[in-house]
């Protein structure tokens, strides 16, 4: 029989969430063991390094984190400014690892989890063994750890979802894999050849799609002939907008506001609803059957970009007995609170060990992977997570319980497309304003009430200029 005082705490990914279990483990007197893919900190963070994010530093530094690195002289970004991925890594990740180095395994995939000598089914003694972590290193050779729980923040970067709205690859998707990217790439960067003077279907109802086809847009500026079109599943931009200047994470607000600029100069091609039927490449084009508001059309484009989210992968999984919404892919009692149906433009509630507990004991999913399916996660949660987390396995339920989370808010309420065509007004959140006030909707006059200039939300004809966030 192990004692589970001897053992450590594995965590698998070491991004952001797995940084700061480990930090929090090691306050807590815990001995984490971090396994990382890559060869250094934040291997997924690294791929999208030059995205700029929504949310300024200090919704991304996690506070047991931060006091190690303060306590070795680091010298504290901006709080304010936004970082990209790279910078996230290089200011944050990298120093962070450097002071826990030692209990980080890099280019360690791994590949399964179970309890010791017993599989999904057996029942005997089975929350008094210890874990066992199976992963690949380096060289390929199989390893393993047994320890005391496992924390699972290996994300969902590695599963992005394919462009069938049924949840499948549309037939030619695979074959046409060339010509296709997931996620958001680089096309103001290292990829900007590839991009200048192209045709490209951006495909997503998110921030990421929005991401995508701006960046687009300022590769227009230099090569003319790039054409951007945008498909949205739904015929809603809800999600996109943001609340304008009334959203607490400015950028999320500019970002929609310069959307909407861009849909209604004609310099973004929209489509909604939209959904891909089939792919076909011929050479170096692609020939695209698709469904436009209940209408066939044939599409030939040269590029898509596909920014549909991602997924968790479940398959390391199998010999634990995990409880996930059957919808999300999320632990069971936290799906209601992130659910896509019904989440659409709040904020997210506190929560912590309890809707994060599954049937096996001192297993836990947490970070962006605990969200499944759901689009909505911030690390701010999942530093919130990995607190209660951590705080419930060295013993103090109550500080376990105790769970606060504090998120900016947004202003994104539902447009339509045909809304946003008739009336651009109708993007605000609230209604109309009073006539008699200078303000474009309800949500303008109590942005302009509180001595801001306005929530973002401008017709046509009074543009806003905005620096799109790519």
């Amino acid at each position: 029989m192990y004692h589970y005082t001897e053992l450590p705490v594995a965590v698998i990914g070491a991004g952001p969430v797995g940084l700061a279990a480990a930090a929090h483990l090691l306050q807590r007197g815990l001995q984490p063991v971090v396994f990382e893919r890559g060869s250094g900190p934040g291997s997924s963070l690294v791929e999208w390094g030059h995205v700029r994010v929504f949310s300024p530093w200090r919704y991304i530094l996690d506070k047991a984190a931060l006091e190690l690195l303060e306590e070795s002289g680091w010298s504290l970004p901006d709080p304010d400014a936004l970082p990209t991925g790279s910078e996230i890594v290089q200011q944050y990740l990298v120093p962070l690892a450097r002071l826990v180095a030692r209990h980080i395994k890099y280019n360690a995939t791994v590949h399964s989890v179970s309890r010791l000598g017993l599989d999904k089914v057996a029942d005997d003694g089975r929350d008094r063994a210890p874990f066992t972590v199976r992963y690949r290193d380096e060289s390929g050779a199989e390893r393993r750890l047994t320890a005391r729980a496992v924390l699972d923040a290996s994300g969902t970067w590695l599963r992005p979802n394919p462009i069938g709205v049924d949840g499948l690859p549309v037939p030619g998707e695979t074959s046409a894999g060339e010509l296709i990217s997931y996620g958001i790439p680089d096309v103001l960067g290292r990829e900007r050849e590839v991009y200048a003077g192209s045709s490209v279907l951006v495909v997503g109802s998110g921030h990421s799609a929005i991401n995508a086809a701006l960046a687009l847009l300022e590769l227009q500026k230099e090569h003319p002939k790039t054409s951007v079109m945008w498909g949205l599943r739904r015929d809603k931009i809800d999600k996109l907008l943001g609340g304008g200047l009334n959203d607490q994470l400015p950028a999320r607000g500019a970002l929609g506001v310069a959307a909407k600029e861009a849909i209604q100069s004609g310099r973004l091609q929209l489509r909604a609803p939209f959904s891909v039927e089939s792919i076909a490449r011929k050479g170096e084009t692609l020939d695209i059957e698709a469904m436009v508001n209940g209408q066939r059309q044939s599409l030939h484009m040269q590029r898509i970009v596909v920014a549909t989210g991602f997924r968790p992968d479940l398959h390391m999984l199998s010999e634990l007995r995990i409880d996930l919404d059957v919808a999300v892919e999320s632990p069971r009692r936290l799906a209601s609170m992130i659910d896509p149906n019904l989440h659409s433009c709040g904020t997210v509630s506190p929560h912590g060990v309890d809707e994060l507990a599954h049937p096996e004991r001192d297993f836990f999913i947490i970070g962006s992977k605990s969200y499944g399916r759901a689009p909505t996660f911030l690390m701010a949660t999942g530093y919130e997570q990995v607190r209660s987390v951590v705080a419930e396995l060295a013993g103090d339920h109550v500080a376990a319980r105790q769970v606060q989370l504090v998120l900016p808010e947004t202003g994104v309420c539902s447009v339509t497309l045909s809304q946003l065509e008739a009336a651009p007004s109708a993007a605000c959140c609230g209604g109309p304003a009073p006539v008699e006030v200078d303000a474009c909707c309800a949500a303008d006059l109590a942005a302009k009430s509180e001595g801001k200039s306005g929530c973002g939300c401008r017709t046509a004809s009074e543009p806003q200029e905005t620096e799109p966030v790519a």
